[in-house]
């Protein structure tokens, strides 16, 4: 039994059984090439439809490194990852994201002297994916991480994380008992019951273990002060998956901190909490002292007795020993670095127009409500240090970079050394055709809301789908009855309409039980409706975020999935981003036509699986409810614990296909069929 660096050169990418197309040769090897010669950043301009994830897993398969792939959000995080997945079956493609599914951070409004406790509700699965990132990136070189911008956010020591891993061999010296207080001593909790993730359990002369970032289950048997057996058995069948001579068993948190490290925190929260009761004094704030002296004494007392409190996290900079102000440890310093300690992985930014804007932003708006929590004498000034990075500190932790963006913004087009365009589909599909018209009636003509009714239904007996674009919820509701008044089937879709709903009736669009869908913001990136044959933009000439070039392109893009596609822009004034977005997409258009002629392609409309729209998510529901339909009462009568694991099993297999829906719902049965239990 020891304890060592576990980095193994072990792994290699290859894509298996898909080659590159249109001008995604040229883009790989230009990116490769840029690589090579270290240039540091350079930005993938990919039309939309055009392979960039493709292309991206090329680069990979020619520098294999280590990479990192950053999403704006967990929807598209999962997406990108599944489909690295497919790219590279062999690697180690991990998802790492924010382990809440619930979180109303502390804070204090003094306008209205309103406290706001920190409630969070943590998603136990998501946290096992994040312990299979880390530990992927500390054992093997073939590892892709697709990651939100919580990968900027605090993690705890890589080093104690490593340090505390413990190897298990065929042939140690090792005792029942001392197998148990180790595993305590990293976090592991002991049960009589079922295994979860971070728990174990003594049978007999042997110890079954659940590893932090496994569902399978560790059988170590041990005879005449050795380890005389190890294998990993599923826990639910308890059926035999392999016998191993060797296995890592990693904490089961990453924040470590042993006795030693606890005295200190305790000795320098203590001098902390001193000097601030003087400021407060000098500056005549007696409730503010008496409030921050009250909490910080309590925390102090339950870390000294069982070494951790509720919001030890502001706590961090004294338990992790570093300066006042040092940067955290985040997901970046698990990555490789080279012997002279600079990062040697490639960090790939998606969608980056609207990432890097995040990552910008992240470090001022959590130490805007972290101020006001240190004024009020709510939290020590140290608090301040658990932190997301500011955006210098993440440029230092990284290396190589990839922008990826059908609309790169200004901040990667100037951070860029070389822009790289992928504009040919190997579909053929062209960009829609764009036309402008005015949004005031004048003369004959009647106005932008009554053209585009008469457009639509001309679309519509055609056969195509049809999308309307509008500034406001509001007037996206009144739109879509204003529609359905003259005849044309139409729903409205925003943000206040629940998750599945909105599934719902995305997938009734595309199976054609109505023809128009209005919608604002959510009509943008990511929405692939190959039906779709034409889009009216109303009101595009009102400059703006939902106006911009970027959002213009991008909602323009929706339509370029349909041989048939075109877009009105519905504009009295010329602005700028409308020119500029008219200008780049005829000009896209034009190289794709040039490709087509050269190589005799006939442009098709793309066919996709109707469920692909939202494809995890509605076949989550889809099957959810078959499941809950099959739970019948003679048999939880019969069976209720064989039930109950079979879920299990099933929640599980769930997260590892990233489809958090189903294992959401069917994590509420296996809550609901437990209290059945209990009360049975």
């Amino acid at each position: 039994m020891s304890s060592k660096n576990t980095r193994r050169d072990k792994g290699v990418f290859d894509i298996k059984g898909f080659t590159p197309a249109g001008d995604q040769p040229k883009a790989i090897a230009e990116l490769v090439v840029g690589l090579k010669k270290g240039t540091a950043k350079q930005t993938l301009l990919g039309a939309t439809g055009t392979g960039k994830t493709f292309t991206i897993a090329n680069v990979i398969q020619q520098v294999q490194k280590p990479t990192l792939v950053i999403a704006h959000n967990k929807t598209l995080a999962a997406q990108l990852a599944q489909e690295f997945r497919t790219f590279f079956p062999d690697a180690a493609v991990h998802y790492f994201v924010s382990y809440y599914d619930y979180y109303q951070p502390e804070a204090y409004m003094p306008v209205t002297d309103t406290y706001i406790e920190k409630d969070a509700q943590i998603n136990e699965e998501i946290d096992r994916l994040r312990h299979a990132s880390t530990q992927a990136l500390l054992t093997r070189k073939d590892v892709i991480i697709v990651a939100s911008v919580s990968c900027i956010y605090g993690l705890g020591s890589p080093k104690d994380y490593e340090r505390e891993n413990m190897i298990l061999s065929v042939g140690d010296s090792a005792s029942k008992v001392e197998l148990m207080q180790k595993f305590v001593a990293i976090y592991y909790e002991r049960t009589n019951a079922d295994l979860s993730p971070g728990t174990f359990r003594a049978i007999g002369n042997r110890i079954d273990i659940m590893p932090i970032s496994e569902t399978l289950m560790l059988q170590i048997e041990i005879a005449g002060g050795k380890i005389s057996r190890l294998q990993t058995v599923d826990p639910v069948s308890m059926k035999l998956l392999s016998v191993v001579d060797e296995y890592y068993i990693f904490p089961a948190k990453h924040f470590i901190s042993d006795v030693p490290t606890r005295e200190r925190a305790v000795e320098t929260i203590q001098k902390e909490l001193e000097s601030r009761l003087a400021e407060f004094d000098k500056e005549g704030k007696i409730l503010e002292a008496e409030r921050l002296k009250r909490r910080t004494r309590y925390d102090v007392a339950m870390i000294k007795e069982v070494g951790f409190c509720q919001g030890v996290e502001n706590y961090s900079r004294h338990l992790s020993g570093k300066l006042p102000g040092e940067a955290p440890d985040t997901l970046l310093e698990y990555f490789p670095h080279d012997k002279d300690g600079k990062p040697d992985f490639l960090t790939i930014i998606d969608e980056s127009h609207v990432t890097l804007p995040q990552l910008h932003g992240m470090y001022a708006g959590d130490q805007s409500r972290k101020q006001t929590l240190v004024e009020y004498g709510f939290r020590l000034p140290s608090a301040k240090d658990n932190r997301p990075l500011r955006y210098e500190e993440f440029e230092k932790r990284i290396a190589d970079v990839i922008y990826v963006s059908a609309t790169p913004g200004a901040y990667e087009r100037a951070d860029s050394a070389t822009i790289i365009e992928q504009i040919i589909r190997p579909t053929g599909l062209l960009d829609p055709v764009l036309e402008v018209k005015p949004v005031e009636a004048k003369g004959a003509y009647e106005g932008q809301v009554h053209h585009f009714i008469k457009e639509a239904v001309a679309d519509i007996k055609l056969g195509g789908r049809i999308i309307a674009t509008t500034l406001t919820k509001k007037m996206a509701e009144s739109l879509s009855e204003y529609l359905k008044e003259q005849g044309v089937k139409a729903e409205y879709l925003h943000s206040d309409i629940k998750t599945m709903d909105r599934i719902q009736i995305l997938t009734e669009f595309r199976k054609g039980k109505f023809d128009c869908l209005v919608g604002v913001n959510l009509l943008r990136e990511g929405l692939d409706l190959p039906e779709v044959t034409l889009i009216g933009i109303l009101d595009a000439d009102k400059e703006g975020f939902l106006r911009s070039e970027t959002s213009l392109i991008q909602t323009i893009g929706r339509a370029a999935r349909n041989v048939r596609g075109r877009v009105i822009l519905y504009a009295d004034v010329m602005t700028g981003s409308l020119e500029r977005a008219i200008a780049e997409t005829n000009r896209r258009r034009t190289i794709q036509e040039d490709y087509n002629k050269k190589h005799g392609i006939t442009p098709t409309t793309i066919k996709k699986n109707i469920q692909d729209i939202t494809e995890s998510m509605l076949s989550s529901h889809d099957k959810a409810v078959s499941e809950e339909l099959q739970i019948d009462a003679k048999v939880f009568a019969k069976n209720p614990d064989k039930l109950i694991k079979l879920k299990e099993k099933q929640m599980k297999e769930a997260v590892k296909a990233l489809d958090f829906e189903t294992a959401a719902i069917l994590r509420d049965e296996i809550k609901v069929l437990k209290i059945r239990l209990e009360n049975k």
